[in-house]
């Protein structure tokens, strides 16, 4: 877990930690979820998640905490020590350690209080493995630090500790700002699966390039480079052993005081993980399935639209777009900006064509609500008419029990078929679906779809509203029900620079060619890959 910093180390990478005490790094979950119906399965879900997690962290043999008890090489008897005679190969130092005291203790936990839970983070493995271990070996990285996300966050990117580090790979904010990753009131790219990734690999690299191990830079991971520099400095020069073997470094810290157990077990952990990851079945454990890949389709969007809506054009549903997308924390893109939004493979041309066509006003799916004197959680949701947790859910940084006025809080109207007009106190925001209705004639080519996107409603709501059952069809010159159209406020700029905004027909290498910029450094100051469809209204940062 890579957090808070631990002052300057002059010659090491910058010193940035993780927590070290068990409630610290204990991770819980939090999230926001696609309907009211989905909370309890994924609420049950994260704290099982968070349970197993800080009963892990907390996990250790008092017989051992002295140090007593076989040594790093010595073998426990039917443990890991048969890792050598093994036809599975691993590029970290499994064969040297595995008979380890802590490493077959947390064996043991793993298939006892843990197997259930472990058992399911096994299965969401196969969904990341490939990204990560792409990425890691791209940064020199061995490929089976892929296990440390097993044992930080469980593959979940949206876990969050005690101490507020976030996602697979157990970020704090100032480690994140550290390798680029964004974290702000609308994206926090620490839940983001690709770009997180990259940034820990990075950090560990850095790492091990100054530790020249792989086993004391995921000591640094956990703890700072600052805690494991000083414990090396008062542990003395290297042995023999040392030159041979740089690991043996860490498992000498291993049996003394200078480093937190916390700390002295982060690297048996990862070792316990990687031996039943590489064979389940040896350790009584099902063979994860072979599941789809993290691949995916990118578009540009050049302003605020809700992730409902987006997975209506993607012909998808919210769950899949947010698995895609976790670093929009309000499940809307931030307004005023281009940001590159992960569409299912395949879709990207379809997305791209309907975005085109897609009325600006119909592009949101949310409120923004200034909280007033009196109001609290429950008559919000009833001026909204959605339920408490929905609201609840959608901003999980405000305390229930510290409601203040000014707070500021986003309300998803997408649940519901209608919603009442919020205060006149809120801060602007984008159209919301009205509770009135029109009467609307169907002319050719209109369908449900596209009269739910023209209205900013849904499909079932239509259908709902003219008692019209999933089979029947609409005939042009049929009068129906529709939500009636309500003001679009104007959203505030943000960001400022450079920028210009795509125009139809324009191609990235032409707006290049006319800045005077090269094409790669103007896909890098945008986040584009070559495969991000370009589309009218963009608005493109010009680098200098």
């Amino acid at each position: 877990m890579a957090a808070a910093a631990d002052g300057p180390e002059p010659a090491a990478p910058e010193d940035v930690t993780t927590t070290d005490s068990a409630n610290d790094s204990a991770s819980v979950q939090e999230d926001t979820v696609a309907a009211p119906e989905s909370l309890a399965v994924v609420d049950a879900d994260s704290a099982a998640d968070a349970q197993v997690l800080e009963a892990l962290d907390a996990a250790h043999p008092e017989s051992l905490d002295s140090g007593a008890g076989p040594g790093p090489t010595e073998p426990l008897p039917g443990g890991a020590n048969e890792v050598a005679a093994s036809e599975v190969t691993y590029d970290i130092d499994v064969e040297t350690y595995g008979s380890h005291s802590r490493v077959q203790y947390y064996l043991d936990f793993f298939q006892g209080p843990g197997r259930e839970r472990f058992s399911i983070w096994l299965q969401r493995m196969p969904r990341y493995e490939f990204l990560i271990r792409e990425k890691l070996r791209e940064n020199g990285v061995p490929e089976d630090m892929v296990y440390l996300a097993l044992i930080e966050s469980g593959f979940s990117n949206s876990a969050v500790s005690r101490a507020r580090a976030t996602g697979m790979w157990q970020f704090m904010k100032g480690t994140a700002k550290l390798y680029g990753l964004r974290v702000d009131a609308w994206v926090d790219e620490r839940r983001d699966p690709v770009r997180a990734t990259d940034a820990a690999a990075r950090h560990l690299a850095d790492l091990r390039d100054h530790f020249g191990s792989m086993y004391l830079a995921a000591a640094a991971y956990n703890a700072g480079a600052g805690r494991v520099s000083r414990g090396l400095r008062r542990l003395g020069g290297e042995d023999e052993e040392d030159e041979e073997n740089p690991d043996a470094q860490f498992f000498r810290l291993y049996d003394t005081r200078l480093l937190r157990r916390e700390t002295k077990d982060y690297v048996p952990k990862l070792i316990a993980a990687a031996l039943i990851a590489k064979q389940p079945a040896k350790y009584g454990f099902e063979q994860p399935p072979a599941l789809q890949p993290f691949t995916y389709d990118s578009v540009i969007v050049p302003d605020a639209t809700g992730l409902d809506v987006l997975a209506r054009l993607a012909d998808t549903t919210i769950e899949a777009l947010r698995e895609l997308n976790p670093q929009f924390i309000r499940r809307v893109t931030p307004p005023r900006q281009s940001v590159v939004v992960r569409v299912p493979g395949g879709s990207g041309p379809l997305v791209a064509a309907r975005f085109e066509a897609l009325p600006a006003r119909s592009r949101v799916s949310f409120v923004e609500h200034t909280v007033s004197r009196g109001q609290s959680f429950g008559s919000i949701a009833s001026m909204y008419r959605v339920s408490t947790p929905v609201i609840q859910d959608a901003n999980p940084w405000v305390r229930s029990s510290r409601l203040r006025i000014g707070t500021r809080l986003v309300i998803p109207t997408s649940f519901v078929p209608t919603v009442a007009e919020p205060s006149r106190r809120s801060s602007p925001a984008v159209a919301f679906e009205s509770s009135t209705t029109i009467r609307y004639r169907v002319r050719s080519g209109d369908s449900f779809w596209s009269l739910s996107q023209r209205y900013r409603t849904t499909i079932q709501r239509l259908r709902t509203l003219n008692g019209l059952g999933g089979d029947a069809e609409l005939k042009i010159g049929q009068v129906i029900r529709v939500p009636a159209p309500v003001r679009e406020e104007t959203l505030a700029m943000a960001g400022s620079g450079r920028i210009h905004t795509v125009r139809s027909g324009e191609t990235l290498s032409g707006i290049a060619s006319r800045y005077r910029v090269s094409l790669a450094a103007l896909r890098a100051a945008n986040g584009l890959d070559l495969d991000t469809m370009l589309l009218a209204g963009t608005r493109l940062t010009i680098p200098e």
